[in-house]
């Protein structure tokens, strides 16, 4: 009985649809994290009865015929990369990106990483690195002796030194666009690494065509929306009730058929 199967491969891809949803309200207070969905395709089709095959010798035909499908499965897991709400902090360090584009981590081994998490911080040779220690490039580096420090829309990083009157310039933040974000390679740790579905990454400076801008003393929240990842789980319990229903309908059918062989 098909009916078992199809109704197997509905159950299995709402246990998906709610993994997703669960990772989603897990992450609700992650800095720059982005919400993903679940997306779902029919799978093949068993032609019983072709349609447009003749039906008679006059030449009339099948109108739509007899297709009988075999379920559903993940097609994929994709990214909603909408602008989270930004959320003021007061911390020099901690930068909002107001607009598409990821600040460029370079991780131990050498290779680039990317980022919406601006919660940064000083190393110990005054570096600008992510909570993790790895350097935000191009590698910035803020003297010792500095009693400010200033990061404007465009990315310029200036720095008040004492005896000096105008601020001086010690840097200039870099934002990193894709062709596809949803391609990205999520890490952990807030972290993407370019994969071929991404596309080669594009540098560019904050403020520039297709770039957004950089927020001093803000962080970028997680742009899960709780009242609708609640309705999708609702939605995904009761899709997963009912093809569990029908998996019981089913099997009462395989029963009533061995009773009648007996």
């Amino acid at each position: 009985m098909r009916a078992l199967s199809i109704a197997a491969t509905g159950m299995l891809a709402q246990q998906t649809n709610v993994e997703v949803i669960a990772n989603n309200l897990a992450n609700m207070n992650t800095t720059g994290y982005k919400e993903q969905r679940a997306d779902f395709q029919d799978l093949l089709y068993q032609n019983i009865e072709q349609a447009g095959a003749q039906s008679s010798d006059t030449g009339t035909v099948v109108p739509s015929g007899i297709q009988l499908g075999a379920g559903v499965r993940t097609a994929g897991v994709y990214r909603i990369t909408g602008q989270g709400d930004l959320k003021s902090t007061s911390n020099p360090y901690d930068i909002a990106i107001n607009g598409p584009g990821y600040f460029r981590i370079q991780m131990p081994d050498g290779t680039d990483a990317y980022t919406r998490a601006g919660n940064f911080s000083l190393s110990p040779q005054g570096q600008i690195v992510t909570d993790q220690g790895y350097v935000v490039q191009p590698g910035i580096a803020i003297p010792t002796t500095a009693t400010a420090v200033s990061i404007n829309a465009q990315g310029q990083v200036q720095a008040t030194i004492p005896g000096q009157t105008a601020l001086q310039t010690v840097g200039q933040f870099e934002l990193t666009r894709f062709p596809n974000d949803s391609g990205l390679k999520a890490q952990g740790d807030n972290l993407f690494t370019e994969t071929a579905s991404s596309g080669a990454p594009q540098a560019g400076v904050p403020g520039s065509t297709g770039y957004g801008t950089l927020q001093q003393g803000f962080l970028e929240t997680s742009n899960v929306n709780a009242v609708e990842e609640i309705t999708s789980l609702i939605t995904a319990q009761r899709a997963y009730e009912m093809n569990s229903k029908v998996v019981t309908t089913a099997d009462n059918m395989l029963q009533m058929t061995a009773q009648l062989g007996g």
